[in-house]
Order: structure tokens, then sequence, then C-alpha cells
């Protein structure tokens, strides 16, 4: 399971590419936005503290981990948002998929362009059998995106969590590769 190095993919409309040091301040816009983060693991308050996000992207791929893209306008010009696979299990040919859109690009169908091109990535470059996502309860949009991408709801994990002192739940759904 050894993923292309720097692999660049193409639609269209997108691109999506390795996460380089100059995305930081649009990183930064996402994961300090509090409609983004609202159901979103991670949050920063400063580009500082950014800069944390910013070596989990890079020691992904360095620990072959995972892989995140930034989605870009085909021309490279307008920063979209990010998504990618975490958590890579090589024993068990598995990883989890995350993502994220600034908001001002919400609604355009972005994802649901994008994430079909991760989820093959994953599928063929990195020979995963399944993709799975953790999903907060009341993550009504998200539901909906995995819905459309085709991945299945396979169960809830009830107060599995402590964000922001409250007990949230998160369910899972799952993507196999021959589904």
């Amino acid at each position: 399971m050894k993923a292309t190095k720097n692999p660049i993919i193409k639609t269209n409309r997108l691109l999506l590419r390795q996460i380089v040091a100059s995305d930081i301040d649009n990183i930064f816009k996402g994961l300090s936005h509090p409609d983004i983060i609202k159901y979103y693991g991670v949050n920063f308050q400063t580009l500082e503290a950014t800069k944390e996000q910013m070596k989990f992207y890079t020691d992904l791929e360095k620990n072959e981990t995972g892989i995140w893209f930034a989605i870009c306008s085909l021309d490279n010009k307008i920063f979209y948002g990010t998504g990618g696979l975490n958590s890579l299990n090589k024993e068990h040919k598995k990883a989890e998929i995350g993502f994220w859109l600034l908001k001002n690009f919400w609604g355009q169908g972005i994802m649901t362009e994008a994430m079909p091109l991760i989820c093959d990535y994953g599928f063929k470059k990195l020979e995963l059998h399944r993709i799975e996502g953790l999903i907060e309860s009341e993550n009504t949009n998200c539901k909906r995106a995995m819905a459309k991408l085709d991945f299945k709801y396979e169960g809830t994990m009830k107060d599995c969590e402590i964000k922001n002192g409250k007990f949230i739940s998160l369910e899972i759904y799952a993507k196999i590769k021959n589904d």
C-alpha cells in the first residue's frame, strides 16, 4: 500500500493537490470559522496554532497514515477546502474520510465531485477495502453528503466523546470497495 508521492487529481473544474505551507491562511480561515468547526474535530484561534494542523497533514504522508488534499479551482487560484483520508490501517485495509469547505463554497457540489475522487484514490492507489466516516449525530448536512456518496449508515455510538463539555454521539458510515 503505497501512495503516489505528491498526487494531483483533476476534474473539469477541480484540482486536488498536496497541501503546501502557503495554504496556511486558508486552512486557518476554515478551521477558525464557527460554522465550519461546529462539527469538526479541531479548531484554531490563531495562525500560529494552525501550524499544528499543517504538521498533521505533513506527518500523515511522511508516516504513510493517510493523505489530505487541498481542493482548489482547476487553475489553482481559488482554495475551496480540504478532504482526505487518515487513520490509515494497512493491516485491515481501511481509513477514515474527512473533509471541510470554506463556507462561501457550500452548496455548489464541490464535495460531491471531490470526495469520489478521494475514495477512488483510496481504493485504487492505497488498496483500501473500506473507507469510513464518523459523523456527529446532529450534523445533518454531512449525513446527506455521505448518502449522496453511497456511504451506508452502520450504527450510532451514543455519548462516545466529549466536545465542549458535553457528550456527543457519532454515527458510523462506510463505503466498501466493491459496493
